[in-house]
């Protein structure tokens, strides 16, 4: 059981809409917020589409003007942020102006960032604002208002408070991270999500699962999260691998987008843990796709952390299979379940399999403290991470 909550807080989007084709509603939605809409795309693909076109003809209709800013088809870079950031202020953002996001988390954490350094001017670049490697700046003024539209059903982005953003020279992945970031709206359409392939829905869909376990097993984790962490859970396991096989399959797309929406709730409001502290890591010095990443550390995360929160771990497990066994059964069986499910979906189980040679294990160490980091159940040292790590090649 999780220990008394104490005073907690909990943020989330002002508004979600959430449902099958409710994409069309995007300009009633957007003129709540603004008259001039500046879009972010999360693939050229995605903006030759139908469904997008739709979405412009919505915007259009409602009497916005549509502006398209940026499209991107990789986790954001420091580059990224600060050119969009120039571009938006080169064409003007006043205070009609809103910001559009269409795509998965690496388009709507770009444009969460946007959205913020359009109201900050203390510097030209995003870097001087992220934790622990800038400046210090912080956000304080409210960002322009945010419309996030995920095409993807894993990071939850749509209703988190920050945005990752990464650097190859040097090397990091940090957070952008105020509660002013969060979305206005977030309008959820399942039916575009339908077009990812295989390998994407496997792999954010195991980004939604960790996010949910992790924030729940959390040192951080505050009641209202946790609820929805387990909702969460309960309604991605049993259909996340009919999502892959089936990606026309409306029940099992309806069921990821809404298990990701409420694990970026859970997440924003009690923090994450070891899996994607190293997934973090794993992005910077390896370029693996996050989701895969967190989906490769989760068994090793659960096992690390498995004696300081066997309960929780039980909770979980009783939450997908109500039974009798007692709490220590329940909670080897949950790790084992989630071993399983990861193999079900091919999912390596060696980092070696991912590209990572020894060599790189210091730095992969050494980067995987942060913010997820520090909500996980227990301390790690940098000596047992090491091992651990190691012990995965």
């Amino acid at each position: 059981m999780h220990p008394s909550p104490g005073d907690y807080e909990f943020l989330a989007p002002a508004k979600i809409v959430f449902g099958w084709g409710r994409r069309r509603e995007v300009g009633e939605l957007a003129q709540t917020l603004g008259r001039r809409a500046f879009i972010i795309w999360g693939s050229r693909t995605l903006r030759s589409t139908d469904r997008a076109n739709e979405i412009i003809t919505s915007l259009r209709r409602a009497g916005i003007e549509p502006v398209e800013l940026a499209t991107i088809s990789h986790e954001p870079l420091v580059a990224d942020v600060d050119a969009a950031t120039w571009a938006l202020r080169q064409l003007g953002n006043g205070r009609e102006s809103l910001i559009v996001a269409i795509g998965g988390g690496s388009a709507i954490d770009l444009a969460k960032a946007v959205a913020a350094l359009a109201t900050h001017r203390e510097s030209d670049t995003v870097q001087d604002y992220l934790e622990g490697v800038g400046r210090g700046l912080r956000i304080t003024h409210s960002p322009l208002p945010l419309l996030a539209m995920p095409t993807t059903a894993g990071t939850g982005s749509e209703a988190t408070k920050n945005a990752v953003i990464s650097s190859h020279e040097p090397p990091f992945k940090k957070s952008l991270r105020s509660d002013l970031m969060l979305p206005k709206v977030a309008l959820i359409d399942p039916e575009l999500t339908v077009t990812c392939s295989k390998t994407v829905t496997a792999h954010s869909g195991m980004d939604a699962i960790t996010q949910c376990i992790e924030s729940f097993i959390s040192r951080r984790a505050k009641p209202i999260a946790a609820a929805l962490a387990i909702k969460g859970l309960q309604l991605a396991y049993p259909v996340l691998v009919q999502a892959v096989e089936n990606g026309e399959s409306r029940p099992a797309r309806e069921a990821m987008s809404q298990a990701a929406l409420l694990s970026g709730m859970a997440l924003a409001n009690s923090g994450l843990g070891l899996a994607h502290g190293v997934a973090a890591a794993l992005g910077v010095h390896c370029h693996v796709p996050h989701g895969l990443a967190c989906a490769v550390m989760l068994p090793a995360a659960l096992r690390a952390n498995r004696n300081e929160c066997a309960g929780q771990l039980a909770d979980l497990e009783s939450a997908l299979a109500p039974g009798a066994a007692d709490s220590t059964r329940r909670a080897d069986a949950f790790v084992e379940r989630m071993v399983q499910l990861c193999d079900l979906l091919k999912i390596p189980r060696r980092l070696g399999e991912l590209g990572v040679d020894r060599a790189i294990i210091p730095s992969l160490a050494a980067s995987s403290y942060g913010n997820s980091m520090d909500g996980n159940p227990r301390r790690i040292s940098s000596e047992e991470l090491t091992e651990l790590l190691e012990d995965m090649l």
